[in-house]
């Protein structure tokens, strides 16, 4: 057999006094049978008789926004409530009672995405409405290109005439907005700024597709087009700068677009959570406190006293040399991979251990994300020699040693990775039902769980372990409480530095994150609450002796992406009634 460094141009250097792998062998030296799995295991029907129902309406909504290509436009908003509409009608008259377990989990979870849809729809149209003043010109800029896409032929001269008077109509808006009247909020600047990059991709491709090609259209349109890119250009950066707040050179400030008190309910609903924003902030605050209390036993481990943000610190500050790090996170990931598959906590095959790739995090996507990020492959966060020296240091402390031990696995196995592996090859079609309360909720109940079964031996790992633990707690409390208006970005970031002890750069960066608008509303919340939804059924299933641990990660995982709820049918085996609503109070009656 070749050696591995004919395939991978030689051996990793394992970190200081350990074995990279754990004692397994490169992926190179291993079985390729292994990889196989029992084919006649897999010759089975479909778990769910919706399967392929759910999977045409996924294929037909994308379709449908592909042809009805311009955001919130009146006729794309219009189209897509009429589908959704006729689904729901036609869902409800479907016959139910022949549908088994999983089929009415399928049944219950597309009704429930269908009403969520139409409440984004009514979302949309109400700030659409609120932006107006700002945007008074997007629908005569939208109907160019849904005439386009419907093959109405175009009258050069008229669309010319749209271009110069959408021209003008900016300018009068600029003009207003330079004057003495009353200016936007930054929140509904940045909301328009966002809408006009939107706007402006549709209208290039509108005018491509008829330049050149139609000689009238050319000689008619393209001046004006010319004089209307540069107006609408230079209004996002109007709106940006002068009252976003942004300045060129600089990161764009956090302003985030909170959903208020009625949004939090829909988005919640749709969650099938039976509590209130108030509700969960009590139940993040309940398990601070347990945070809070570790916290003091690892501070004493570690000779400090109470003094928690001392051991902290200390924590922060062993780091590995530059270069060391892929072999650090390397070995932490073989680490625990060992340590779940020798007590048989869950079924790793052998290619999910083996087909993760590892990449560097470049210093702007740190910005966002001090920390790394996982799925498929685990993007490391770590200094690079572009940075200056400040950056350094922060980003060496923020990617330390134990900081890595509590959340690698996180990541990969049995987190991320494994979750992501499982879910392209079974019940795929449950992607539509994508939830962070089941993609990082999972990933966090293994940090609570690891835990629990003493991974992390040495009062630093604790440590390492216990900021993460502590930040999820904040995360819930500093989300809801932005959502419902009643704290700013910078209130967010303050209380992460002091209530959590991030650095002030990866507090930034965290809240950056959460409300750049890469996220729902409810990402953040969506970590501990499902962790405590699956640590409130492990203890009803596994603890009881009802379920052996394997088998109840394992069906977790083969069941697909879905509301913690809905796993809680699929495990129990639970034919749920047509009118059922959700109302499993995992957390207590009164949290």
């Amino acid at each position: 057999m070749l050696p591995v460094a004919a395939f991978a141009g030689g051996q990793v250097q394992a970190p200081p006094g350990g074995d990279l792998r754990h004692g397994q062998p490169p992926q190179a030296q291993r079985d390729a049978a292994l990889y196989v799995p029992e084919l006649a295991a897999l010759a089975k029907p479909s778990s769910s008789e919706l399967r392929e129902l759910v999977e045409r309406f996924r294929s037909d909504q994308t379709g449908l926004l592909t042809f009805y290509s311009v955001p919130g436009s009146a006729l794309r908003r219009h189209r897509l409530r009429e589908f959704y509409e006729a689904w729901l009608v036609k869902l409800e008259q479907m016959p139910y009672e022949p549908l088994g377990v999983e089929g009415r989990i399928d049944w219950h979870l597309l009704r429930l995405r269908l009403r969520y849809e139409l409440g984004l729809l009514a979302r949309e149209e109400k700030r659409n409405a609120e932006m107006a003043p700002l945007m008074g010109f997007a629908e005569d800029l939208a109907q160019l290109q849904e005439a386009r896409r419907q093959f109405d032929p175009v009258d050069p001269k008229k669309a010319a005439a749209v271009l110069a008077k959408t021209t003008g109509e900016i300018a009068t808006v600029r003009k207003t907005l330079e004057g003495d009247a009353t200016k936007p909020s930054r929140i509904m600047a940045l909301r328009a700024a966002n809408r006009l990059g939107g706007l402006a991709k549709q209208v290039q491709d509108w005018f491509e597709y008829y330049d050149h090609y139609d000689p009238q259209f050319s000689w008619w349109a393209r001046e004006p087009y010319k004089a209307l890119t540069v107006a609408l250009e230079d209004y996002e950066k109007f709106l940006r700068e002068k009252i976003v707040g942004a300045k060129p050179g600089e990161d764009e400030p956090i302003v985030g677009d909170p959903i208020g008190a009625e949004g939090l309910k829909l988005d919640l609903e749709h969650e099938m959570m039976p509590y209130g924003p108030d509700e969960l902030i009590a139940v993040a605050e309940g398990e601070f406190a347990w945070c809070e209390a570790e916290w003091k036993k690892v501070a004493r481990d570690m000779g400090l006293g109470d003094d928690w943000k001392a051991a902290l610190e200390r924590t922060k500050q062993d780091s590995v040399q530059p270069g060391e790090q892929p072999a650090l996170i390397a070995s932490l990931a073989y680490e625990a991979v060992d340590f779940v598959t020798k007590r048989e906590l869950i079924t790793v095959p052998p290619l999910a251990r083996d087909d993760w790739l590892m990449a560097m995090m470049s210093p702007e996507r740190q910005k966002v994300n001090p920390f790394f990020l996982g799925g498929d492959k685990i993007e490391v966060s770590f200094p690079t020699d572009t940075m200056d020296a400040k950056a350094k240091l922060d980003s060496l402390r923020a990617n330390n040693r134990h900081f890595c031990h509590a959340t690698v696995f996180h990541e990969l196995i049995p987190g991320h990775h494994l979750q992501g592996w499982y879910a392209e090859r079974f019940n795929k079609h449950r992607d539509l039902f994508d939830t962070p309360f089941y993609v990082e909720g999972w990933a966090l109940w293994w940090e609570f769980h690891l835990w629990d079964l003493g991974f992390h031996q040495t009062p630093e790992d604790r440590a390492g372990a216990l900021f993460w633990r502590t930040h999820r707690c904040a995360r819930i409390i500093f989300s809801l409480n932005f959502h419902l208006g009643k704290w700013t970005p910078q209130q967010c970031i303050d209380f992460l530095v002091e209530r959590v002890g991030h650095d002030r750069h990866t507090a930034t960066g965290e809240v950056r994150r959460s409300f750049n608008g890469d996220y729902s509303p409810l990402y953040q919340v969506g970590y501990m609450m499902g962790a405590i939804q699956l640590r409130t059924l492990y203890a009803d299933l596994v603890k009881t002796g009802r379920m052996p641990e394997r088998e109840f990660h394992d069906s977790i995982l083969l069941g697909g992406n879905m509301p913690i709820e809905m796993v809680r049918a699929h495990l129990l085996g639970t034919k749920l009634p047509k009118d059922y609503t959700a109302a499993w109070k995992f957390a207590g009656e009164k949290p």
